[in-house]
């Protein structure tokens, strides 16, 4: 299966085919706007405004299911990135990324992209998928990883 296979839907409830994205250099992260880790928004956007010309599609999916830290609606996530980070990059409504009701899309990342000593799950908030052109899952960064850290990969596939 392939990562443009997948259909998620955006913060305002619209569907979505990930096949908007292809021949795109992907970045999928699973947010939260209630985390320690939460300033990479702004990170993320200062990466997406350099490098979308390029061809750049940050993808951000928040979820609930690291220490409560998305506990805010879709609408109010929108707004909150909006107002405290300036995101412009797309933002997907929330998304169970680890167990039984883990979206597909992250089924994949994980299965494609494996964490540490191969691990299935993802362990925090902010963990980072590298998608390229061709729609590969090259790389997994794990939460403390930031942004800025990754932008030469990210700037290489470009």
């Amino acid at each position: 299966m392939s990562i443009y296979d997948f259909e998620v839907r955006t913060v305002r409830g619209e569907a979505k085919s990930l096949r908007e994205y292809e021949g795109k250099v992907l970045l999928i992260v699973n947010t939260a706007s209630n985390c320690m880790f939460a300033s990479q928004y702004k990170e993320l956007q200062e990466l997406y405004a350099k490098y979308k010309p390029e061809g750049l599609e940050i993808l951000g999916f928040p979820t609930n299911q690291f220490g409560s830290g998305e506990k805010r609606t879709n609408e109010d996530i929108h707004s909150f990135c909006e107002i405290n980070f300036g995101v412009s990059f797309p933002l997907f409504e929330k998304t169970e990324v680890n167990g039984d009701n883990a979206h597909p899309l992250f089924r994949h990342l994980k299965k494609a992209a494996p964490g540490v000593l191969g691990s299935k799950s993802i362990k925090w908030n902010f963990t980072k998928f590298l998608v390229d052109r061709s729609g590969n899952v090259l790389k997994r960064f794990g939460s403390a990883e930031k942004p800025s850290d990754m932008e030469k990969v990210v700037a290489d596939l470009l």
